[in-house]
Protein backbone atom coordinates (compact mmCIF):
# COMPACT_ATOMS: atom_id res chain seq x y z
CA UNK A 1 0.00 0.00 0.00
CA UNK A 2 1.37 3.68 -0.76
CA UNK A 3 1.72 6.73 1.53
CA UNK A 4 -0.91 9.44 1.48
CA UNK A 5 1.05 13.07 0.30
CA UNK A 6 0.02 16.49 -0.15
CA UNK A 7 1.39 18.95 -1.93
CA UNK A 8 0.12 22.89 -1.62
CA UNK A 9 1.12 26.41 -3.11
CA UNK A 10 1.39 28.53 -0.11
CA UNK A 11 2.27 32.36 0.59
CA UNK A 12 4.82 33.10 3.41
CA UNK A 13 1.86 34.03 5.52
CA UNK A 14 0.47 30.82 4.97
CA UNK A 15 -2.49 31.27 2.25
CA UNK A 16 -3.65 28.71 -0.12
CA UNK A 17 -6.30 30.47 -1.39
CA UNK A 18 -7.63 34.34 -1.23
CA UNK A 19 -11.12 35.75 -0.18
CA UNK A 20 -14.42 35.49 -1.83
CA UNK A 21 -13.46 32.46 -4.24
CA UNK A 22 -15.93 31.86 -7.85
CA UNK A 23 -15.95 30.26 -10.26
CA UNK A 24 -14.54 33.38 -12.63
CA UNK A 25 -11.68 34.05 -9.92
CA UNK A 26 -10.63 30.05 -7.92
CA UNK A 27 -8.29 31.97 -6.33
CA UNK A 28 -10.22 34.55 -5.17
CA UNK A 29 -8.44 37.87 -4.26
CA UNK A 30 -5.28 36.06 -4.42
CA UNK A 31 -3.54 35.89 -8.15
CA UNK A 32 -2.58 32.43 -8.96
CA UNK A 33 0.61 33.46 -10.74
CA UNK A 34 1.80 34.80 -7.60
CA UNK A 35 1.79 31.55 -6.46
CA UNK A 36 2.45 28.82 -8.95
CA UNK A 37 4.32 30.67 -10.90
CA UNK A 38 7.03 28.22 -10.52
CA UNK A 39 4.92 25.46 -12.07
CA UNK A 40 4.43 27.16 -15.16
CA UNK A 41 6.47 30.16 -15.89
CA UNK A 42 9.86 28.33 -13.77
CA UNK A 43 8.57 24.94 -14.64
CA UNK A 44 11.99 23.94 -15.55
CA UNK A 45 13.87 24.97 -12.40
CA UNK A 46 11.14 23.05 -10.41
CA UNK A 47 10.74 19.67 -12.44
CA UNK A 48 11.40 17.19 -10.24
CA UNK A 49 8.65 19.01 -7.58
CA UNK A 50 5.62 19.46 -10.53
CA UNK A 51 6.24 15.82 -11.56
CA UNK A 52 6.18 14.42 -8.10
CA UNK A 53 2.79 16.47 -7.25
CA UNK A 54 0.80 14.35 -10.02
CA UNK A 55 2.48 11.50 -9.53
CA UNK A 56 -0.31 9.36 -7.65
CA UNK A 57 -2.56 6.47 -8.18
CA UNK A 58 -5.79 8.36 -6.99
CA UNK A 59 -6.03 11.89 -5.70
CA UNK A 60 -8.36 13.68 -3.27
CA UNK A 61 -9.93 17.17 -3.32
CA UNK A 62 -12.68 19.70 -1.87
CA UNK A 63 -15.40 20.69 -3.76
CA UNK A 64 -14.24 24.40 -3.58
CA UNK A 65 -10.79 22.75 -5.76
CA UNK A 66 -13.19 21.54 -8.18
CA UNK A 67 -15.94 24.21 -8.38
CA UNK A 68 -16.37 27.32 -6.57
CA UNK A 69 -19.64 27.52 -5.71
CA UNK A 70 -21.92 25.58 -3.36
CA UNK A 71 -25.38 24.29 -3.31
CA UNK A 72 -26.89 22.54 -6.35
CA UNK A 73 -24.72 21.25 -8.49
CA UNK A 74 -23.82 22.90 -12.58
CA UNK A 75 -23.89 19.35 -14.03
CA UNK A 76 -22.38 21.57 -17.22
CA UNK A 77 -19.32 22.44 -15.07
CA UNK A 78 -16.51 19.72 -15.14
CA UNK A 79 -13.55 21.79 -13.44
CA UNK A 80 -10.74 24.70 -14.25
CA UNK A 81 -8.78 22.16 -15.98
CA UNK A 82 -10.58 21.81 -19.55
CA UNK A 83 -10.74 18.26 -21.39
CA UNK A 84 -7.69 16.81 -20.18
CA UNK A 85 -7.24 17.26 -16.21
CA UNK A 86 -3.72 17.07 -14.92
CA UNK A 87 -4.25 13.93 -12.28
CA UNK A 88 -4.46 11.17 -15.42
CA UNK A 89 -6.18 9.02 -11.96
CA UNK A 90 -9.52 8.35 -10.27
CA UNK A 91 -10.27 11.61 -8.47
CA UNK A 92 -12.19 11.58 -5.26
CA UNK A 93 -14.18 14.91 -4.83
CA UNK A 94 -15.67 15.90 -1.17
CA UNK A 95 -18.94 16.91 -1.39
CA UNK A 96 -22.23 17.27 0.49
CA UNK A 97 -24.31 16.89 -2.69
CA UNK A 98 -24.60 13.76 -4.73
CA UNK A 99 -23.55 13.95 -8.34
CA UNK A 100 -22.46 10.74 -10.95
CA UNK A 101 -19.05 10.61 -11.94
CA UNK A 102 -17.30 12.43 -14.76
CA UNK A 103 -14.95 10.83 -16.86
CA UNK A 104 -12.42 13.35 -18.38
CA UNK A 105 -9.80 12.35 -21.37
CA UNK A 106 -6.13 11.37 -20.20
CA UNK A 107 -8.01 8.73 -17.75
CA UNK A 108 -9.13 11.31 -14.99
CA UNK A 109 -12.50 10.20 -13.50
CA UNK A 110 -14.26 12.46 -10.81
CA UNK A 111 -15.97 10.38 -8.39
CA UNK A 112 -18.36 12.97 -5.99
CA UNK A 113 -18.03 11.32 -2.46
CA UNK A 114 -20.23 12.48 0.19
CA UNK A 115 -19.23 9.56 3.16
CA UNK A 116 -16.57 12.09 4.47
CA UNK A 117 -12.68 12.06 4.51
CA UNK A 118 -11.72 8.78 5.17
CA UNK A 119 -14.40 6.96 3.23
CA UNK A 120 -12.84 8.85 0.91
CA UNK A 121 -9.33 7.63 1.88
CA UNK A 122 -10.36 4.10 1.71
CA UNK A 123 -11.51 4.30 -1.90
CA UNK A 124 -8.92 6.58 -3.19
CA UNK A 125 -6.79 3.57 -1.50
CA UNK A 126 -8.54 0.88 -2.99
CA UNK A 127 -8.40 3.05 -6.90
CA UNK A 128 -4.43 3.50 -6.18
CA UNK A 129 -3.38 -0.17 -5.44
CA UNK A 130 0.33 0.19 -4.40
CA UNK A 131 0.52 3.90 -5.25
CA UNK A 132 0.65 6.51 -3.40
CA UNK A 133 -3.04 8.77 -2.66
CA UNK A 134 -2.31 13.01 -2.49
CA UNK A 135 -4.53 15.05 -1.12
CA UNK A 136 -4.37 17.15 -3.94
CA UNK A 137 -6.42 20.38 -1.79
CA UNK A 138 -7.28 23.05 -1.13
CA UNK A 139 -7.00 23.65 2.14
CA UNK A 140 -9.46 23.37 4.04
CA UNK A 141 -9.62 19.57 2.63
CA UNK A 142 -6.02 19.01 3.11
CA UNK A 143 -6.71 20.76 7.09
CA UNK A 144 -9.12 17.85 7.80
CA UNK A 145 -6.89 15.04 6.54
CA UNK A 146 -3.67 16.45 8.89
CA UNK A 147 -5.97 16.97 11.74
CA UNK A 148 -7.07 13.43 11.56
CA UNK A 149 -3.62 12.20 10.97
CA UNK A 150 -3.66 10.78 7.66
CA UNK A 151 -1.47 12.31 5.68
CA UNK A 152 2.24 10.38 5.68
CA UNK A 153 3.74 13.27 3.84
CA UNK A 154 3.50 17.11 3.53
CA UNK A 155 5.12 19.11 0.72
CA UNK A 156 4.73 22.88 1.10
CA UNK A 157 5.51 25.73 -1.80
CA UNK A 158 6.18 28.83 -0.07
CA UNK A 159 5.86 31.71 -2.72
CA UNK A 160 7.98 34.30 -1.51
CA UNK A 161 5.11 37.07 -0.97
CA UNK A 162 2.42 37.86 2.10
CA UNK A 163 -1.61 38.17 1.15
CA UNK A 164 -2.82 38.90 4.29
CA UNK A 165 -6.27 36.87 4.30
CA UNK A 166 -8.03 33.81 2.86
CA UNK A 167 -7.65 30.36 3.52
CA UNK A 168 -4.52 29.24 5.90
CA UNK A 169 -3.32 26.19 5.96
CA UNK A 170 -3.22 24.12 9.52
CA UNK A 171 -6.09 26.14 10.72
CA UNK A 172 -7.65 23.41 13.29
CA UNK A 173 -4.74 20.99 13.45
CA UNK A 174 -3.66 22.21 16.80
CA UNK A 175 -0.72 19.54 18.24
CA UNK A 176 0.27 18.13 14.56
CA UNK A 177 3.68 17.46 15.02
CA UNK A 178 5.96 16.95 11.66
CA UNK A 179 9.39 16.49 10.92
CA UNK A 180 11.19 18.57 8.17
CA UNK A 181 12.98 15.74 5.70
CA UNK A 182 14.24 18.34 2.99
CA UNK A 183 14.27 21.92 1.52
CA UNK A 184 15.15 23.46 -1.62
CA UNK A 185 14.91 27.23 -2.67
CA UNK A 186 14.82 28.87 -5.88
CA UNK A 187 14.37 32.29 -6.71
CA UNK A 188 10.61 31.81 -7.35
CA UNK A 189 9.70 29.52 -4.28
CA UNK A 190 11.09 27.42 -1.52
CA UNK A 191 9.90 23.65 -1.39
CA UNK A 192 9.52 22.23 2.47
CA UNK A 193 9.03 18.08 2.77
CA UNK A 194 7.64 17.18 6.29
CA UNK A 195 6.69 13.47 7.18
CA UNK A 196 4.19 12.25 10.51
Amino acid sequence: MGEVTADIGITLDGYASGRGQSRERPFGDMDPEQVHAWMFEHREDNLEEVEAIVDAGAFIMGRKMFSAEEGEWDLEWTGWWGPEPPYHAPTFVLCHRPRPSVEMEGGTTFHFETGGIEVALEKAREAAGERNVSTAGGPGTLNQYLGAGLVDELRLHVAPFVHGGGEQIFTGTAGLELTPVSSRTTPHVTHLVYRR
